[in-house]
């Protein structure tokens, strides 16, 4: 429908008059809206009117992108562990542990390990029974207290259990709270770090029970995990840790310094489940930093296909 110009004259003698006039205006705008709302009149271009909705219309935004993908996510991780890694000096990000398993290993002393009533004792062992290509760090003592190394395992998110010692710990029991307070586990290594076998039943159960309290007293908690100094230990080592509530005495199949790898195995090779030993020391017994061991191990263990999982999420 082709709409047509009003004449605006002023009315003459002989014209309709304005009330008239004004009826015919209503009438026609009255025409024009229902050929609109009834989509009978044709467009310029011959398409229909679109209808319009009723009521007010809100203000639409363009719709948002797609949340990120899955992929896209990971992606984004890996970019993240890989930037990490190269910012403490790894040529490559250490490889993530698979999930913890739902049903955790039987844990058994080790085959020569035993003592006269192991079955009643807390086990010692140096691998912990899986296919996982995982290993698990420990770190014993305590005497060297450098922030940068945990600054470096907490942004590399590499799982460790310490062993503390309390002679070594005392100074500074805050720095292993930190620890704590990103998820690592403190357990016990006794007071003094003596040769146990050389002490008697009695003295045993001081440095043991008496750890038990300090671990109590200074971080909430009894730990059931000890490590006998210099894994040494005798049937008295194990009664006494058990009368103060251990349940495991994990000692270990390697031990990494700051340069080199020590082995207990003749194939001088890791193992599925291997637990790995180094020590809280620093340029005052090493030739170097605990973030250098750190480069060391990530390096070992990542170039043979490992990666290091937590100790406790197999117990």
């Amino acid at each position: 429908m082709r709409l047509v110009r009003q004449n605006d004259k002023r009315a003459v003698k002989g014209s309709p008059g304005r009330g008239t006039r004004h009826a015919r205006t209503r009438a026609g705008l009255a025409v024009l809206a229902a050929c609109v709302v009834a989509s009978a009149c044709a467009a310029p271009d011959g398409r229909k009117a679109v209808e319009p909705a009723p009521g007010q219309q809100p203000l639409q935004a363009p719709p948002a992108g797609k949340p990120d993908s899955r992929e896209g996510k990971a992606r984004a991780a890996q970019a993240a562990r890989v930037a990490m890694a190269k910012k403490w000096g790894l040529s490559e990000p250490p490889l993530l542990a698979p999930p913890a398993p739902a049903e955790k290993p039987v844990i058994r002393a080790r085959k020569g390990f035993e003592v006269d009533g192991q079955e009643d004792l807390p086990p010692v062992f140096t691998t912990v029974p899986t296919k996982d290509k995982v290993v698990f760090l420990t770190i014993d003592d305590g005497s060297e207290k450098d922030p940068a190394f945990v600054k470096m395992m907490s942004d590399l998110k590499v799982p460790y259990t310490a062993f503390l010692s309390n002679y070594l710990v005392k100074d500074d029991y805050g720095y292993f709270g930190k620890m704590q307070s990103r998820g690592v586990s403190l357990n016990n290594h006794t007071l003094t770090h003596p040769y146990l076998p050389g002490l008697s039943y009695e003295g045993q159960l001081r440095e043991i029970c008496g750890m038990q309290n300090i671990m109590e007293q200074q971080y909430g908690k009894r730990p059931v995990l000890f490590r006998p100094p210099y894994g040494n230990y005798n049937r008295d080592t194990l009664r006494a840790a058990k009368s103060c509530g251990i349940k495991y005495a994990p000692i270990w199949n390697e031990e990494v310094y700051v340069d080199h790898v020590e082995w207990r195995e003749g194939d001088q090779d890791l193992h599925p489940g291997d637990i790995i030993l180094t020590h809280f020391r620093g340029r005052e017994e090493w030739k170097g930093t605990m973030p250098d061991m750190v480069r060391l191990l990530m390096k070992y263990v990542t170039d043979k296909g490992y990666a290091v999982a937590r100790l406790e999420d197999y117990l």
